[in-house]
């Protein structure tokens, strides 16, 4: 993640003399100049002008992609969303065998599944989610979640959650406008569709807030026994563990 914030401050260029030959020569008066700004990464001074902001240099897709911690996770996981809605919208254009359509339709949206599943989330947001069965046949959620001590990059976690949870509502209103325009054969696709979007959200969103709810507990167990002790440290940590679970359960 790099940065455009000046290291060296205003340098002024070598004064100029200018003489005034009106009869009297006058002492030298130095012109005013254009400020130049040193930035990192570029041998050559640019003029103040070019970088006024932190905030202008960083605008933009590329500001984005270079100030996340995981470009390329990022990037496939907007791509695989991307191309799957591009490809659904835009296949009867270049193709009427609908068998063709649909299987590149499902294929994209299986990878992204699985991308978001178990690459994007554990890298982007240090979130990870699944479904298992035990041996009496009943299913229940797991839950992973890195260490709060390494806290996600703010850009990958805002991407992540945006792509989230706006992807399920584009395939929604795909949805909407197939049943409005009576194009019956292509909502099984949408269908899909929202089932992988939707699972994925629910998933990470409780992988979330069980995440949260660990610290806070951890938290609570180990910070105010530690500061208190006894009884009334006891006391105390169950009542922040109750309000916590409230907030976040």
């Amino acid at each position: 993640m790099s940065s455009t914030t000046p290291l060296l401050q205003t340098i002024e260029p070598d004064e100029a003399e200018d003489h005034a030959l009106s009869g009297n020569i006058h002492a030298a008066i130095p012109k005013p100049h254009a400020p130049v700004v040193l930035t990192p990464g570029s041998g050559v001074p640019q003029p103040a002008g070019m970088a006024t902001s932190q905030g202008d240099a960083e605008a933009g897709l590329a500001g984005i992609f270079r100030q996340s911690a995981h470009p390329l996770a990022l990037l496939f996981l907007y791509l695989f969303r991307i191309a799957a809605i591009t490809v659904y919208i835009l296949c009867g254009f270049f193709t009427s065998n609908f068998v063709l359509s649909t299987v590149f339709v499902v294929v994209l949206l299986a990878m992204d599944f699985w991308n978001c599943r178990n690459v994007a989330g554990r890298t982007l947001v240090g979130l990870r989610y699944w479904n298992q069965v035990d041996e009496d046949g009943e299913s229940f959620w797991v839950f992973e979640s890195r260490d709060p001590s390494r806290p996600a990059n703010p850009v990958d976690s805002k991407m992540f959650w945006i792509a989230l949870y706006t992807f399920p509502l584009l395939w929604l209103a795909l949805l909407i406008v197939s049943l409005l325009k009576f194009n019956l054969s292509f909502v099984p696709i949408v269908m899909l569709a929202l089932v992988f979007n939707v699972t994925n959200a629910i998933g990470f969103t409780y992988a979330d807030r069980d995440a949260k709810q660990k610290w806070a507990n951890n938290l609570a167990s180990s910070g105010w026994n530690m500061g208190l002790g006894g009884f009334g440290g006891q006391i105390l940590t169950g009542v922040v563990k109750s309000s916590v679970g409230r907030v976040f359960g």
